[in-house]
């Protein structure tokens, strides 16, 4: 039965044109940024992730090997071929179509996509050439550079080119355009120039509600307060949640790429919260939101004014000699590299160490290494050297891309074809408060760790004049990856086991680079899981086939391991209120507030 088309009455066009004029001069006023951004792009002054000579070099060489090789063109476009000829039949005889018979892919899971003849062929014929062209680029030699980078970003042309993102292909667009006369458009136009706005000329597309939260207020809301500061970092010491407390502090080092309180998200996700009810006397590093002054601290500053300075500060506070320590993500890799300045240092303060999805062989790095090379790396050097820093959005686009039909498109859709505002939601709002990155610590991660791959190799890297060899790291160390991590692949992850000195526990978590970690016990249902071995072969494949599959929460599991070597305990700690580490002011401090 045809959608009755509601006819609007003289009030509502009349509304409807004075809002069609007011979003009209805040588009021609978008558009004018726009401009001068793209201006900007094409001299050079402002960064872009591709490069579209590198790009168009690696889609030449891989188009010769695919001309010497002309029977996998030819496969690829028989199977295009046949989906279009099946798709064709389906819509003239009035059958099921075989997607509607599968799961269905996200994209699609409105019933319109297959009670609507004309969207459902717009979709089997987008999804026809989608698995063609996938298996076309499947075959690819992944090893090589190019390869890879063609197989990222002919995917990211591809899922620009689904009919989900269309206003004429999207049968239940239109039927919501037609429902609301025409009001969910207009709304998706003045979300649309939210964004722009927002991004002063740069699409951001919105994937929260950036009124939802208020850090210190929803989120990071555990009781501590801030016990020492300097310009890179504030300390905050927790307030204690039990009578007695382990007697060997725990100081939490997350990645500066985002603010700390992913480890501090609510209550009942807390990471913080929960090693504090388990009688630990828990420390975290927030970092600063560099600016240009920060433009020439580098990583070696970062291990000497984070790690060092706060274990410093936490043996005033507790007197004793030793401390746990955990790094996540990019906090991870210079736990990694203090831990082994330590051990050249002779220095044995650390009582166990734990990283969490962080690399430190960076022979594979999966998709994300498309983003940079050498070339990149002079790009960026040229455009941090003006700013003295990196902004935030790049680092947040880049992430986005590996996901972006989850993270970009699903949103462009309902932003902008529905006229939707983004729900609430804790992890995407975290997501959003990215940070800056300094000039001289980026270059240099980029260049010495991330490229020239030195941390795994013995004295491949000097910190303070000192060489750093992590084989000789003894400190017992726990290393958990996710099994489903597009930013740090646990395949990846997994040669660590095999090139520290000491003691290690693997542990392998269920899905992504956050959703797996921050995954906390659950009385009522069991998320994820885990899997460990006794011992650990030399490949990941070895490791997966032996490991045992565990129910529920990594983090008990974690926190036994950790308590195994600290058994005893001590009256709980409180944050001083006078003497040299008394409160400087309340968790979650002035640091994770700047912007």
């Amino acid at each position: 039965m045809p959608t009755e088309i509601p006819t609007p009455g003289a009030k509502e066009l009349a509304q409807t044109g004075l809002r069609m004029m007011l979003l009209t001069q805040r588009a021609l006023a978008a558009s004018t940024k726009m401009g001068t951004r793209t201006l900007a792009q094409a001299t050079g002054a402002e960064y872009s992730l591709m490069d579209t000579a590198t790009l168009s070099q690696a889609y030449g060489n891989v188009w010769s090997d695919l001309l010497s090789q002309p029977q996998k063109l030819w496969s690829a476009q028989i199977k295009a071929s046949t989906g279009v000829a099946r798709a064709w039949t389906t819509l003239l005889t009035g059958g099921p179509a075989e997607s509607d018979e599968t799961p269905a892919d996200r994209r699609f899971k409105d019933p319109s996509w297959s009670d609507d003849p004309a969207a459902r062929m717009y979709r089997d014929v987008y999804l026809a050439f989608e698995e063609a062209i996938g298996s076309l680029l499947d075959d690819l030699d992944e090893a090589s550079k190019d390869h890879l980078r063609v197989k990222f970003y002919t995917r990211q042309m591809l899922s620009a080119l689904s009919p989900s993102n269309y206003l004429a292909a999207n049968a239940s667009v239109r039927n919501e355009l037609i429902e609301t006369q025409g009001a969910s458009l207009l709304d998706g136009i003045e979300n649309l120039l939210d964004d722009l706005e927002r991004g002063e000329g740069r699409l951001d597309i919105a994937t929260n509600d950036p009124r939802a939260f208020e850090v210190g207020v929803d989120l990071a809301t555990t009781e501590g307060e801030v016990v020492f500061q300097n310009e890179l970092m504030q300390l905050i010491q927790y307030h204690p949640r039990t009578d007695r407390q382990h007697a060997i502090p725990f100081l939490f080092v997350p990645a500066w790429i985002n603010k700390f309180y992913i480890l501090d998200m609510r209550p009942g996700n807390s990471l913080i919260r929960y090693m504090l009810d388990r009688g630990h006397s828990v420390f975290v590093i927030s970092w600063v939101n560099p600016t240009k002054e920060h433009a020439d601290k580098n990583f070696t500053d970062y291990m000497t004014l984070g790690p060092l300075a706060a274990l410093d500060a936490i043996r005033g506070i507790t007197k004793q000699d030793k401390a746990n320590i955990l790094g996540f993500c990019i906090g991870g890799i210079l736990v990694t590299a203090t831990l082994g300045y330590l051990a050249a240092m002779g220095d044995d303060r650390i009582n166990s160490a734990t990283t969490l999805a962080t690399m430190v062989d960076f022979n594979d790095v999966g998709e994300i290494g498309v983003f940079i090379d050498e070339n990149r790396l002079e790009v960026l050097r040229s455009h941090t050297a003006e700013k003295g820093y990196l902004e935030a959005h790049h680092l947040q686009d880049m992430f986005s891309m590996l996901r972006e039909n989850d993270l970009i498109w699903s949103f462009y859709e309902a932003n902008y074809l529905r006229g939707r505002k983004p729900r609430p939601f804790d992890l995407l709002f975290w997501n959003s408060d990215s940070t800056r990155l300094p000039a001289a610590m980026l270059l240099w991660y980029l260049e010495k760790i991330y490229l020239e791959n030195r941390l795994r190799q013995p004295g491949g890297l000097e910190m303070n004049g000192v060489s750093i060899d992590i084989t000789k790291i003894s400190t017992p160390c726990f290393i958990l990856a996710t099994q489903d991590d597009h930013i740090a692949p646990w395949t990846s992850i997994y040669p660590t086991t095999q090139l520290l000195g000491g003691e290690v526990e693997f542990v392998l978590g269920g899905s992504g680079h956050i959703a797996g970690v921050i995954n906390p016990p659950s009385t009522t249902r069991q998320k994820y899981g885990y899997c460990t071995a006794e011992n650990y072969p030399e490949t990941s494949e070895k490791f997966l086939a032996r490991a045992d599959r565990h129910e529920g929460s990594w983090w008990p599991h974690w926190a036994d391991w950790i308590e195994a070597r600290d058994n005893k305990m001590v009256a709980a700690r409180k944050p001083a209120k006078r003497g040299k580490f008394k409160s400087i002011e309340a968790a979650p401090g002035s640091y994770v507030r700047a912007h």
